[in-house]
């Protein structure tokens, strides 16, 4: 049995998740779709890269992360649809995500979530020299949010399934009672990163870092916090969860697979929302490469 994964395209999580894949499995992996048993659409978004010839031959699994029912409306709804004739079953990696996909479908989903390398994503006991490389300032209480908050359109529109007014929200009721400072990474932040500026909140960006530098940075929070309204995973519980970041979330995702009932919260109360870094990591390593395959080897020969 061989397996054929599409492309991303977007050199980030889901394209390290192929790549992960390729490393840890060679004898089911192939990078030729005419080769393969079952193509595997890991990213709805860019299934026409796949040549429909393939796509009509083989069986097809199509993961969808999540799905936003608010702009789940013509072109995003359409597109969805014209997969689907293709799709033999699906992969979800949430229940809440399984729920939406069901009102969708009448075909077989399987639900768990993704793997996760815990070369990549380990505590690091001493930080005062990674704040020193980073700037990041010794006497404040740092947050942290390293996903996308900023539409692509026109890069200033929020993307209000990520939270990011919650997430500014939740800073500036934090500010009133501690000295805070706001860490970034990854893409498309400048929706945050205005208000910052706006209500005068100090932070600092990197918006282009490594893996291994993300494990640093992540290594420097007192707290990473996850305000989305919808999400697949996101895969930073389980990079918090193995780093032993102290991390709250809003019940999305994986969230209530991973961390305890006391992390995660609602905005009516955020406040007494609590860290708890030994049951993330516990629950994080269920999840751990090469374990992490071993649900996915079971669905590949189910769908074969």
């Amino acid at each position: 049995m061989k397996i054929f994964i599409n492309d991303a395209k977007e050199d980030w999580i889901v394209d390290r998740l192929k790549k992960e894949f390729s490393e840890y499995n060679p004898k089911l992996f192939t990078n030729e779709a005419k080769d393969a048993d079952i193509i595997w659409i890991i990213s709805p978004w860019s299934w026409k890269n796949v040549s429909k010839k393939y796509l009509k031959e083989k069986k097809v699994l199509c993961t969808v992360h999540h799905i936003d029912f608010d702009k789940f409306i013509g072109k995003e709804k359409r597109n969805f649809y014209k997969l689907d004739k293709f799709v033999d079953c699906y992969h979800t990696i949430s229940d809440k995500s399984f729920e939406q996909l069901v009102s969708l479908t009448s075909k077989k989903i399987f639900n768990f979530p993704f793997w996760v390398n815990s070369k990549l994503w380990f505590d690091i006991p001493e930080t005062r020299s990674l704040k020193i490389k980073y700037k990041i300032p010794e006497d404040r209480f740092i947050l942290g949010s390293f996903q996308r908050d900023t539409e692509g359109k026109d890069k200033v529109s929020p993307k209000l399934s990520k939270g990011p007014d919650r997430f500014i929200e939740i800073v500036r009721k934090m500010a009133k009672n501690k000295k805070i400072f706001v860490l970034l990474s990854g893409y498309r932040r400048q929706y945050i990163i205005k208000l910052l500026e706006k209500y005068k909140i100090e932070y600092i960006y990197y918006e282009k870092v490594s893996f291994e530098e993300l494990n640093e940075l992540y290594n420097c929070l007192d707290l990473y916090i996850v305000s989305s309204r919808v999400e697949g995973g996101p895969q930073s519980i389980f990079e918090c969860g193995l780093s032993k970041t102290p991390i709250i979330s809003t019940n999305v995702g994986i969230a209530n697979k991973v961390l305890a009932i006391e992390s995660i919260f609602d905005m009516e109360n955020f406040e007494n929302a609590k860290p708890n870094v030994e049951f993330a990591y516990e629950n994080s390593l269920i999840f751990d490469i090469p374990k992490g395959f071993d649900e996915f080897n079971k669905m590949f020969k189910d769908i074969s």
